[in-house]
Formats: C-alpha cells, structure tokens, sequence
C-alpha cells in the first residue's frame, strides 16, 4: 500500500540541544499510527516539523507526496490538524466554529452549512449548536475541535492527545469517529500517553525516546518482544500477611510480585510454571482464590521496557 506520510532523517535542533534525531518512518494510506513517548521525548517536535509548525534543521517529509516545507498551501487543504488543547473561537457558537472555519478553507457556502450540519449530528453535539464554546465542557469543545478539523474533508488527520482529560463518553465518541476516518480511508495519526487507547485503535506504532526512534511495529508484534513481562493475576478470599507474601515471591519463575487493589500481579516470563506451583500454596495457606487470570504482556509494559532500555544506553554513553 503506498504511503501517505514519508519521514526522512527528519532532524530538529534548538541552538545546540538535539530534540529529534534523524527519524525515518513511513505511515501507510488509511493506517491508524501511534506516535508514543515520553515528556520531552520529542513527539510534539516531530509533529511540528510533520504539520510545518516548525521547520527542520535536516532531513524531510511528504504528505500525499508534497513535501512539507516546499508545498505548505497544498499540504494545508487535504490535512486537519488537532492540536491538545482545543483551539475554538469561544465568542462563536458551536455551529459558528464550523461555518468559520469552512470558510477559512474556502469552501463554497453551500456546501459549508451541509458540512457543518453533518458534523454536528456526527459527533453528537445537536442540542449544543447555537451555544457559544465559552458554554461548553472542556469534553464538547474537544469533539468541536475536532470537528472543525475535519471541515474540509482532510485525506492525513493529526490529532496530538486526542482524549486527553475527557470524560469516558467524550472519550468513546471520539475512538469512534477515529475508527469511522480508518474506515473512510482516512490516515490518522495520533500522539498519545494513553496505552490501551493505542492498543486499541493504532494498526501500527512508532516509540520515541530522547529524540531517537526506538521502536516501530504493530502493537501485538511489540508485545511479542516482552515476554518477560507475562503475569498471572490472583485474588484471595482474604488479605494476606507478610509471610503469604513473601511465600508468593519465591514460588518458582516469579520475578516480581505487584499488590495492586485487590489483587496480586506475579510477573513471570513461564505462566504454566507459576500455575503449577500456586495451586500447592493455595492449599497449604488454607488460602481460597476469588478469581485468577494470565495476562500477556501489556503495551505499557513494552513501552517500559524500550524507555528502560534508551535510559541504559544514555546513562553508560
């Protein structure tokens, strides 16, 4: 599938400080990307550079196959842009945002009051249509946001921390268009702290770290590489001593034990082998289980260990 997005050596300095380090990627047409890191990893740099907010020292990107920096008015009309925090005109009304905004991208008048009205019943903001964004939850102005991004009928789609903070319905409905723009191949790519949102929605996933691209592939192939990471989840019938405790950290093959609520997380990279022995010390400690699981390694756990790794490396360089 040919590519929407190609990133070469993409490269950003602030006078001597390297925030991004000669990053290459391509995003397929119609893919959900993720593009995750740490604060200050130099995620928000590179979308800079990606959406010509900020220009880069070396290196380039195409979008649709126009480069960033040489073609940025034809870029601008098939690309929308979602930045963090939301950027409504708070003196306009919901429905006012979208005419606006429509109008910015030259868009006939006719075809503005139909599109607006589409995307207003699309992201379910009917009843909200003649307030002022000023009147709005900080939830509302996020799908208006959005919205208005989606006003010209972008093919390439930014959205940095798209649900950031958001109530769990906003939060849904937004997962949910994003799933409708793949689906209308549409190519998303989207910056986030949120892991199992990633899992959820994003095909593939790229990991940045002190400005290095550290990682990239689907999020089953990336959990893949965390073997070591596996656990098996246990509740008691009752609260354990210290010495349960401990016992539960020297069973065989379990390199950590977690007491998370309650439960216990025992990180293991061979679940069968601590299954075979909890069993015994559930009846020696006339211990009954409320409810056990195994759980494969989490993106989180994956995205613990890449950082892990660079922090190493940095601290021996």
């Amino acid at each position: 599938m040919e590519a929407s997005i190609k990133v070469s050596g993409l490269t950003k300095y602030f006078d001597s400080f390297l925030a991004v380090d000669h990053v290459s990627f391509d995003v397929e047409a119609g893919e959900i990307f993720g593009f995750l890191g740490p604060n200050g990893a130099g995620k928000t740099t590179t979308l800079r550079m990606l959406t010509n907010l900020t220009r880069p020292t070396e290196g380039s990107a195409t979008i649709l196959g126009m480069d960033t920096v040489r073609d940025t008015l034809a870029v601008k009309g098939v690309v929308g842009i979602v930045p963090e925090a939301s950027n409504v005109f708070f003196e306009l009304t919901t429905r006012a945002n979208l005419t606006f905004t429509g109008a910015l991208y030259g868009m006939r008048k006719k075809d503005v009051a139909v599109r607006a009205d589409e995307l207003i019943r699309l992201f379910d903001l009917e009843e909200h249509r003649d307030k002022k964004s000023m009147e709005l939850s900080m939830g509302l102005r996020r799908r208006l946001t959005i919205a208005m991004s989606l006003m010209h009928g972008p093919r390439v789609v930014f959205l940095d921390e798209p649900t950031s903070g958001l109530d769990v319905e906003s939060a849904r409905l937004i997962r949910d268009i994003v799933q409708d723009l793949h689906h209308d191949g549409v190519t998303v790519f989207i910056t986030t702290h949120n892991m199992e949102e990633a899992n959820q929605l994003c095909h593939r996933i790229a990991v940045i770290d002190h400005g290095v691209l550290i990682a990239v592939d689907t999020p089953e192939r990336l959990k893949q590489a965390a073997t070591e990471s596996q656990s098996i989840e246990v509740a008691f019938d009752r609260d354990l001593s210290d010495e349960d405790e401990k016992g539960l950290s020297r069973l065989p093959c379990v390199s950590e034990v977690r007491p998370m609520g309650d439960k216990y997380h025992l990180v293991t990279s061979d679940p069968p082998c601590v299954l075979e022995a909890i069993y015994p010390f559930i009846g020696e400690r006339g211990l009954k289980t409320v409810s056990l699981n195994t759980f494969g390694p989490s993106l989180e756990d994956v995205f613990v260990m890449l950082t892990a790794k660079t922090k190493e490396v940095a601290a021996h360089e």
